[in-house]
């Protein structure tokens, strides 16, 4: 995921990564172990993604424009079905989980060294004028990517810090995780990303909560002081931070252009939807409708700028929330396919998640919160099947007679 592929054509049709790969090498494997009967997924699951892929093939055949939709279905299959059923079917053990979970936060300490870098050195994306804006190694077009890496770095580093607590745990890893999730803290406030601080906050109380409620009242003061070293020791505050922070209140009442265009684009897609109420306008069909549904005073695009790119406007392709997206697209029969799927891993996660597995609680949650603002799309995408499916088999883990997680 971590491998730059280059500034990309953000209005085609369809992009193919090395973390696209990968994953569908990882799909081909584990269907060899289900033929060979090596490997097995619980049967509520099975029921939950065959409901979104019924859902998708509804949508695809009663689309506006079925050819264009059917890049639209195969992408939502690879994304909400293949990949998480096959992380669910691969990570049957705790090492094996703390193991992904270890990868989450090494790229998370990859990206977050190139982001932290590119902030110090003004060589990052560029934002209020200034090339300021740590995005990593996945440059300006794809903004959103660098946080929530760092995000899900920190978050899996927290977890599993968590974990080691109590009888049995291991001091010297419990610090190592637990450093690890400070030193996040500094690429992800230097994202700009409200939504990722946002998603992050709620997810961490949740894990918080969820793990030990004293434990989250000192959490929040913790915090509160780092917050304070950052803004104030390393002058954040001149930079921008603060004033980020301090613009998630007025989003109601004098929102900036970026938050009254996500409300646009939310109208938007309700309009659509209220032209196609059962099974959407059809996947990527947001994108054809958009003008004919959205009001006037809708930008026609972001602005980008960074040092390889120079400026460029990038077209709005989407609501920028993901159940507005799956309503206009895929109708009211999708939008309960996957409220059934995301009710379902939350509730099982909160019942049934403990030590290491306290990660997959707090990386949905952040997925289902930034679902708020923001969809799938972009090089991290995959990483929302990989939480996807670590959720899948916490909320559901295998029979007695099976490797349990």
């Amino acid at each position: 995921m971590c491998v730059p592929t280059g500034e990309k054509d953000v209005a085609a049709s369809f992009h193919v990564t090395p973390a696209d790969l990968a994953s569908l090498l990882l799909v081909g494997m584990v269907g060899l172990d289900l033929l060979r009967g090596r490997a097995r997924l619980d049967r509520t699951v099975c029921l939950l993604f065959g409901a979104v892929v019924c859902a998708a093939a509804a949508a695809t055949l009663a689309s506006i424009d079925p050819a264009a939709s059917t890049t639209g279905f195969v992408r939502l299959v690879q994304i909400f079905v293949l990949v998480p059923a096959a992380v669910a079917c691969a990570v049957r053990t705790r090492g094996e989980q703390r193991l992904l979970l270890g990868a989450f936060v090494a790229a998370a300490l990859i990206e977050g060294m190139v982001g932290g870098h590119q902030f110090l050195t003004r060589t990052g994306a560029s934002y209020a004028g200034q090339p300021v804006r740590a995005v990593g190694t996945f440059g300006a077009l794809d903004i959103m990517a660098m946080s929530t890496v760092a995000s899900f770095g920190l978050l899996a580093a927290l977890a599993l810090a968590l974990a080691e607590r109590g009888p049995g745990g291991r001091p010297a890893h419990r610090r190592a995780w637990a450093a690890a999730a400070m030193l996040l803290l500094f690429p992800l406030a230097v994202s700009f990303s409200r939504g990722s601080w946002i998603a992050c906050a709620a997810a961490a109380a949740v894990l918080l909560l969820r793990a030990d409620a004293r434990l989250a009242l000192r959490g929040a003061v913790v915090t509160a002081a780092a917050a304070v070293v950052l803004v104030g020791g390393f002058g954040l505050g001149a930079s921008g931070v603060a004033e980020r922070l301090g613009s998630i209140g007025s989003v109601q009442a004098a929102p900036d252009r970026s938050v009254s265009d996500r409300y646009d684009l939310w109208a938007t897609a309700e309009r659509i939807w209220q032209d196609h109420p059962a099974t959407g306008a059809g996947p990527k069909a947001f994108q054809q409708l958009r003008d004919s549904h959205a009001p006037l005073r809708l930008s026609s695009g972001s602005d980008a700028a960074d040092a390889t790119i120079g400026f460029q406007r990038e077209p709005l392709l989407s609501p920028h929330n993901m159940y507005f997206l799956v309503l206009s697209e895929q109708g009211l029969i999708g939008i309960v396919a996957y409220a059934a799927l995301f009710l379902a891993l939350l509730i099982g996660c909160l019942r049934r998640a403990s030590g290491s597995g306290l990660a997959a609680l707090a990386l949905l949650a952040w997925t289902l919160v930034d679902f708020l603002y923001a969809d799938i799309g972009g090089t991290t995408t995959v990483l929302t099947s990989v939480v996807l499916g670590l959720a899948a088999r916490t909320a559901f883990p295998p029979p007695p007679d099976a490797e349990a997680v």
